[in-house]
C-alpha cells in the first residue's frame, strides 16, 4: 500500500506539534541529562539523542509499532493489546510509564472526536500506549506502514530537539541543524525496525532510565518527564 495525498495530509496532523496530546509537555529524561552534565551543546545533544535512535527507537519503539499496525490492519485488538502492553512495560521508570498511559489516553479521546472507533475491545490496549492510537489512526487514515513508522519517528524527535532548544540551551537554527542531521537516520531505523523478530525485540539505554529516575526527585523541573 501506498499512501495517498490526503493520507499524508492525515499524517502531518497526526505527527503536528499542535495535536493536542500534551507532548510538548515531556522531556523524556534529557531535563535531566542537561542537569547531570551529560548534555550541554549541540554536539553532545546529537550523540544523546543518535544513541536513543539506534538502541530505543529502532529495536524497540517501531519494532512495536509494526506489530501495533498489522493488529489494527487485521482488526485483531487483542494482539494490539498485547504489544501495547509490552511498550508501556518497556518504559523503566514511573514518569516514563505515567507519559506513556497519559498521551495513549488523550490520543485515544481525540481519535474518538475525530470519528475514529476508539470503544468497544479497542479500549482497553489504546489507552496503554500512544504508538497503539498512533497505529489505529493510520490504518484508518489508509497511510502505509513505512510512512506511519517514519511520522512516529519524527515526531519523537521533533519534540526532543523543541525541548533541547529550551533546556540546553540552543538557538534554533542550531536546532535545525541537529534535527536535520538526526533525521538521516530515521529511515534506516524504520528498516532495522521491519527486520525484527519477536524475540530479537528490546530498549538498550541504561542512561535514559538513570536520567528519567533521577528527573523524579529533580529539584526544578519545566517539564513533567
Amino acid at each position: 500500500m501506498t499512501t495517498d495525498p490526503l493520507g499524508r495530509l492525515r499524517l502531518l496532523q497526526l505527527t503536528s506539534p499542535a495535536l493536542p496530546i500534551g507532548g510538548f509537555t515531556y522531556s523524556q529524561g534529557l531535563e535531566s541529562a542537561v542537569e547531570a552534565g551529560w548534555v550541554g551543546d549541540l554536539s553532545s545533544l546529537e550523540d544523546w539523542l543518535a544513541g536513543l535512535i539506534d538502541d530505543g527507537l529502532a529495536h524497540f519503539d517501531l519494532a512495536i509499532l509494526v506489530r501495533l499496525y498489522h493488529a489494527c490492519a487485521e482488526a485483531d485488538p487483542a494482539t494490539l493489546g498485547h504489544w501495547s502492553r509490552t511498550l508501556l512495560a518497556g518504559r523503566e521508570t514511573r514518569e516514563l510509564r505515567d507519559e506513556e498511559r497519559n498521551r495513549a489516553r488523550a490520543l485515544a479521546s481525540l481519535l474518538g472526536d475525530l470519528g475514529i472507533d476508539v470503544g468497544g475491545d479497542w479500549r482497553a490496549p489504546l489507552g496503554q500506549s500512544q504508538a497503539a492510537g498512533f497505529a489505529r489512526a493510520a490504518v484508518h487514515w489508509h497511510i502505509a506502514l513505512d510512512d506511519c513508522l517514519l511520522g512516529y519517528a519524527w515526531g519523537w524527535l521533533e519534540n526532543q530537539v523543541a525541548a533541547a532548544i529550551k533546556l540546553v540551551p540552543l538557538g534554533q537554527t542550531q536546532g535545525q541543524q541537529a534535527q536535520l542531521r538526526l533525521a538521516a537516520m530515521l529511515p534506516a531505523a524504520v528498516e532495522t525496525a521491519k527486520r525484527l523478530q519477536d524475540d530479537d525485540i528490546g530498549a538498550g539505554a541504561p542512561s535514559l532510565a538513570v536520567a528519567s529516575a533521577l528527573h523524579e526527585t529533580q529539584y526544578t523541573r519545566l517539564f513533567r518527564s
